[in-house]
């Protein structure tokens, strides 16, 4: 295995798991925009007003993005980890 084969399954991977986690870190970044501008605007300073909608929405969106996610974890299991063991 050549070391150009090596950087390109490892590109693979790194954009694989960036495909995996932005369902979840675009829930955050909205959801946290819109909290902190809710709480801008009415001036109330309550943590547990970002922390719990934050988590309930990224359980949620785990869960719905869970087959999207099985699906890209078996593309890269079945285009790049099983030609290179096969040789």
């Amino acid at each position: 295995m050549s070391e150009g084969e090596i950087f390109e399954i490892l590109r693979a991977h790194l954009w694989g798991a960036t495909l995996m986690g932005l369902p979840i870190l675009l829930t955050t970044l909205v959801l946290g925009f819109a909290i902190g501008l809710l709480q801008a605007l009415t001036s109330v300073q309550e943590m547990t007003l970002t922390f719990i909608p934050k988590i309930f929405a990224v359980v949620v969106v785990f869960f719905l993005s869970l087959g999207y996610m099985t699906r890209i974890c078996l593309d890269l299991f079945n285009n790049w980890v099983l030609p290179a063991i096969s040789g």
